[in-house]
């Protein structure tokens, strides 16, 4: 088998014993969550008899094996579960909190490739001048500041202040992308650490790369210098960049709950949130069972990508 299928099938097996661990720690988190949402459901003054007649016709009375053997077949089959308080499948909850999600992670990386790639080759291509150390200042101190102190503080000041934008999302429901104005808020907060990472990576991997022999050969040889910057440089950057997409489009699609809780988007932050609350065992299952895949998915594709872009770096397995 040659090295790079030897990988790629290294990198498979590893995900799908990574998508089991995942599904393992989920449902051993949730059974540990404090609460029972038999006793959620029963109401402020629950009977006993009734709480245990919510257990049973709940299945919540059966051993945590079963129970963990049952949930694993039906997500082989696609089945998520049942919500415990509605009685609606996990996939409606998922199809509903997954268009605006999306919708705010697909923004955010149109926004930040374009953005992020170029203040790095900008940073890099005057290395120790004015521009670079504004460019690395602005960056190190805007990706110090937490999302929600940002968030915050734009609300206050282009919201509230200068009434430029909406503070929230209240009263659009799904159709944001109807309504544009409520997405540019969300949109600058979750941008904000993202391509301060991005354009640090990029200017790090070129500054090397222009340091490097193989360039200072091109450079006797008479290749010009923009030449020099994006055909030699900028590659060597890519394999870096890749991973950090990887990893912030995860972080998008997952970990999104401080902005939508904040902006009153109603994705899958907001979705999980409510169902921690209410103690939805399913729902929570479900979309953490989710969320791990997507990140093994994205991570994979990522180490893919960079053992294409980079195979001498001899990415690990």
């Amino acid at each position: 088998m040659s090295a790079p299928r030897s990988f790629i099938a290294r990198r498979l097996l590893l995900g799908v014993a990574q998508t089991v661990a995942v599904v393992l720690l989920v449902f051993a988190l949730t059974e540990a969550l404090p609460g029972d949402a038999a006793v959620a459901l029963a109401g402020d003054q629950p009977d006993p008899a009734r709480i245990a007649a919510i257990r049973e016709a709940l299945h919540l009375d059966l051993p945590a094996h079963e129970r963990l053997a049952d949930w694993a077949v039906g997500l082989l089959h696609g089945d998520l579960g049942t919500s415990l308080t509605s009685g609606r499948p996990v996939s409606t909850y998922l199809a509903d909190g997954f268009g605006p999600t999306l919708l705010l992670a697909a923004l955010t990386v149109a926004v930040l490739v374009p953005a992020g790639f170029g203040l790095g080759v900008l940073a890099a291509r005057y290395e120790g001048r004015l521009i670079d150390r504004l460019v690395s200042s602005v960056t190190l101190a805007v990706y110090a500041v937490p999302e929600f102190a940002l968030g915050v503080l734009l609300v206050t000041v282009l919201a509230l202040r200068l009434d430029w934008l909406p503070p929230t999302a209240v009263g659009y429901g799904t159709d944001l992308l109807g309504h544009p104005s409520a997405l540019v808020l969300p949109v600058l907060v979750l941008l904000s650490r993202p391509v301060c990472s991005l354009s640090r990576l990029v200017r790090a991997g070129m500054v090397d790369a222009l340091a490097s022999p193989y360039v200072a050969q091109a450079r006797r040889y008479g290749v010009s210098g923009a030449k020099v910057r994006y055909a030699h440089a900028l590659p060597a950057a890519l394999a870096p960049a890749a991973q950090q997409l990887a990893r912030t489009i995860d972080w998008l699609l997952c970990g999104v709950v401080v902005v939508e809780a904040l902006y009153v988007i109603p994705g899958l932050g907001t979705v999980l949130l409510n169902a921690v609350a209410e103690r939805d065992v399913p729902v929570v299952q479900g979309l953490a069972v989710v969320f791990g895949i997507l990140t093994v998915v994205l991570n994979l594709g990522a180490d893919l990508v960079t053992h294409r872009l980079a195979p001498r770096t001899g990415v690990a397995a």
